[in-house]
């Protein structure tokens, strides 16, 4: 459902264009995440082969997150999104050529995805961090909403355009649509009216001290703490899963692209329902709540495809299982960033979520382990080890936290 652009939130300056450029540039990712997945498959029919491509797209978030938080309040942040989405303009129009010429290979695609990647890990310290500030305070937290449910529109339509594409038209035509969109979106933010207080100057040693300030700051914060944990676990043994999907659904389900790409929209189709409910009637209870909950949810629902996917005739179960974990991932998602803008001053805010990207990051970790697992034990059994892994980490998570407070009051009871 696309939100009414006569709401008053799509008349402030800036916000549309925004709104519409992440719209684009996420479709692409996910469309080229899918293609990619289904190309590199089919060539080496490796479930590791192609963990390993998924996994170079999230590696950059891993090992630059942090710095590109720092980076983003030194540097205009509007030079930054329109940097990046030329440059993988040019990356998926490279492709796009090599294919033509018969001359790609599943390293070309894993070099894409990386340069992909180093882009992407500027999402939220950068152009997130942009439409909160368009929106205002007042509206931040309904703005952050309105962009979360349009990515999971975006996971919905990217792996369906993206199977679709390849079905029809090959690697070529699926990247050579991903590149018109890059450029589209590209024009859409030379548009944007944006103007950012100027830092001072970037040097290694201030950028250094200033991720530390982050560092402290989350570690004096309980809040903080449990939202890096799940943000985690939740890339590491929940949104890692996506790896798994080629695989599963040329190997055991024997479907077609298209109904690969239907298989990986099912889980944001229902993050998309459940994200609209959301932004229409919050619901109460702690954030923290919502968030870790979500996860949870999203983590039974692989270990149930898991079991579906052993039945006669599991498509359409698993379909249902996946959109299932879709609400819990639009719980978690949503919770996510509107946390963090509570919970942090706004001169660290960017270098806090800089931190949440580098748990984000650990998502290529997450790839090659349900590879190797895949390879080893097949993709069904891959697929219900990850949830079970994620159920662990949030229950480490928890205990962490419950026996924390004691020693807490303790010590507060001893400094009085």
């Amino acid at each position: 459902m696309e939100p009414s652009t006569k709401s008053p939130l799509f008349s402030a300056p800036g916000f549309k264009g925004l709104w519409f450029a992440g719209a684009l540039a996420n479709t692409t990712l996910w469309l080229e995440m899918l293609a990619g997945g289904l190309f590199t498959f089919h060539v080496t029919n490796s479930g590791l082969a192609v963990a390993l491509v998924s996994a170079a797209r999230s590696l950059p978030l891993l090992l630059t997150g942090a710095f590109i938080g720092v980076l983003s309040d030194a540097i205009n942040r509007k030079r930054i999104v329109i940097a990046g989405l030329l440059v993988t303009s040019i990356s998926s129009a490279v492709v796009c050529v090599l294919s033509l010429c018969g001359a790609i290979s599943p390293w070309h695609l894993g070099l894409a995805a990386l340069v992909s990647g180093m882009v992407y890990a500027t999402e939220m310290p950068a152009r997130r961090r942009m439409i909160a500030e368009c929106a205002g305070d007042a509206a931040a937290s309904r703005a952050v909403a309105v962009d979360s449910m349009t990515n999971y529109a975006t996971r919905c339509v990217g792996p369906i355009v993206g199977g679709l594409a390849y079905e029809r038209l090959g690697l070529s035509g699926a990247f050579g649509i991903s590149a018109a969109c890059s450029v589209v979106a590209f024009l859409s933010m030379m548009r944007i009216p944006y103007s950012q207080a100027k830092g001072g100057p970037l040097h290694l040693q201030q950028s250094l001290s200033d991720l530390r300030d982050a560092v402290a700051y989350a570690r004096s914060s309980e809040t903080l703490l449990i939202l890096l944990s799940v943000t985690l676990f939740t890339n590491l043994f929940g949104y890692s899963y996506g790896a798994l999907l080629a695989p599963l659904g040329v190997q055991v389900l024997a479907v077609s692209s298209l109904m690969v790409g239907v298989l990986a929209a099912a889980e944001p189709a229902g993050s998309l329902l459940f994200g609209v409910l959301l932004a229409v009637k919050p619901p109460g209870g702690p954030p923290l709540r919502w968030l870790a909950g979500g996860a949870t949810v999203l983590f039974m629902t692989l270990i149930a495809a898991s079991l579906v996917g052993r039945v006669h005739s599991p498509l359409l179960p698993m379909l249902g299982i996946l959109f299932v974990g879709g609400l819990g991932s639009a719980a978690y998602n949503i919770y996510q960033t509107t946390i963090v803008i509570a919970a942090t001053p706004e001169r660290l805010r960017s270098r806090v979520m800089g931190l949440v990207t580098v748990c984000i990051g650990t998502w290529p970790l997450g790839t090659v382990i349900a590879g190797l697992l895949s390879r080893a034990f097949g993709p069904l059994t891959a697929i219900g080890a990850l949830g079970i892994g994620g159920l662990m980490g949030i229950a480490i998570t928890t205990a962490t936290m419950i026996s924390s407070k004691p020693r807490s009051k303790m010590h507060s009871q001893n400094t009085e």
